[in-house]
């Protein structure tokens, strides 16, 4: 397998001097914006042409606000490798899960999954990304009708021409 073939997933978490193990991943780790560089390095020396990008705020309410926030970690991260390395395909990560204080995809009322009030966040969370210079969103929501939802949204604001990447 060539590694130019290779999407590889980065994990960036608000604050300092953080390299964090994630359990379940061996050797890969939640980084923070100010030591992604040292991570961003191995992937660009390893030859791999893809990120995908995963975003752990440390602001987390009902309705995931800081998944699109323009000012989020996400968007921070996604602006921050893009001045690094141009030419790397960098892939948002569109889901809510991280970003909602329940840990749910979507939109939760009385024990609820609200999949169509959740589509206009997830859209507007493709945008913000896209907006910050992600080349390509990935919906990982499991929310009905989510592509359409961000074709149409990304389509309105003139980035008819991003990608999108289903991979729930």
């Amino acid at each position: 397998m060539d590694p130019k073939d290779l999407i590889y997933p980065l994990f960036v978490v608000e604050g300092t001097n953080i390299k964090e193990p994630i359990a379940t991943m061996p050797d890969i780790y939640r980084y923070s914006l100010d030591r992604i560089d040292e991570e961003l390095e191995c992937v660009q020396a390893a030859g791999i042409s893809g990120i995908l990008l995963f975003g752990v705020p440390a602001h987390k309410d009902a309705v995931g606000s800081s998944a699109y926030d323009p000012h989020g970690i996400l968007a921070q991260a996604i602006t921050h490798i893009q001045s690094k390395l141009p030419h790397q395909l960098v892939i948002a990560d569109v889901c809510l899960c991280e970003y909602t204080d329940h840990g749910h995809c979507g939109l939760v009322h009385e024990h609820a999954i609200l999949n169509d009030e959740t589509l206009p966040l997830l859209a507007k969370m493709a945008v913000c990304c896209v907006q910050a210079g992600a080349d390509m969103v990935a919906p990982n929501d499991m929310m009905d009708g989510d592509i359409t939802a961000i074709r149409q949204a990304l389509d309105a604001h003139g980035l008819s021409q991003t990608p999108i990447m289903g991979y729930s």
